[in-house]
């Protein structure tokens, strides 16, 4: 009887275990699929305001009439304000993934697209940043300075560094940060496999893209909307009914 006894108490104590680790796991899910959801409605808007500056083929005319005029300048300078929310809410997402894909797969430490994938997280953010602050540096100057604003060619050549930094190299490491977190996510059974599929497709349509069209940018938080999306609505395999 004593070891009878013993055995049920090791048993429940099991099952409550198991249903505490069920719970963390559905947590890290929905905490990834909210911040996914903040990110790509921040990093939209952030991506519309800042682009109110003119286009790199735009005349010196249009460049010292917007940065002359203030408008467009109060809009550029609250969508710069508004990329770092964005940045904070996607290393939220792509944190809180890493832990649920560790806490479902807990070897994943010991496998290179786990870090691979840590490294391109960080570097986009980073990348976003700079190509952010490259993009809006003349109009912070002409909302906060009263000393004389560069010249167009300064302004579109800021403009270009921002592109640059954002369109050439943001863009893939955005695209090895997907095909990264779609093999881990695919290797834990986070995602179905129409929804690999199009990760994938859209991963290498961003490693081998040379536009500097904005809509380029709408795939990545796209992408990170349709994950977070399925992650809110479809229980982690494990996850309590």
């Amino acid at each position: 009887m004593p070891t009878r006894r013993r055995d049920t108490g090791t048993a429940a104590a099991d099952q409550v275990e198991q249903l505490d680790d069920q719970r963390q796991i559905i947590g890290h899910a929905r905490l990834a699929g909210w911040s996914g959801v903040t990110f790509a409605v921040l990093f939209v808007l952030g991506l519309v305001l800042v682009r109110q500056a003119p286009g790199l083929d735009a005349p010196d005319e249009a460049y010292v009439s917007f940065y002359a005029a203030g408008g467009g300048n109060t809009l550029m300078i609250l969508g710069l304000y508004l990329v770092p929310f964005a940045g904070i809410a996607y290393l939220w997402h792509m944190n809180a993934t890493r832990t649920l894909l560790q806490v479902l797969r807990p070897r994943s430490w010991s496998q290179i697209p786990h870090w691979l994938n840590l490294a391109s997280g960080i570097v986009f953010v980073a990348m976003l940043f700079v190509g952010a602050a490259a993009a809006g540096a003349v109009a912070l100057l002409a909302r906060f300075s009263a000393a004389p604003l560069p010249s167009p060619d300064i302004a579109r050549a800021l403009t270009a560094v921002g592109y640059a930094t954002v369109f050439v190299y943001g863009v893939r490491v955005a695209g090895i940060y997907m095909i990264t977190t779609t093999g881990l996510a695919r290797s834990a059974g986070l995602l179905p496999r129409p929804a690999v599929v199009v990760s994938y497709l859209a991963a290498a349509f961003l490693l081998v893209s040379t536009t500097f069209h904005p809509a380029i940018l709408l795939v990545f938080p796209g992408w990170v909307l349709l994950v977070s999306i399925l992650l809110l609505a479809r229980r982690p395999s494990g996850a309590i009914p």
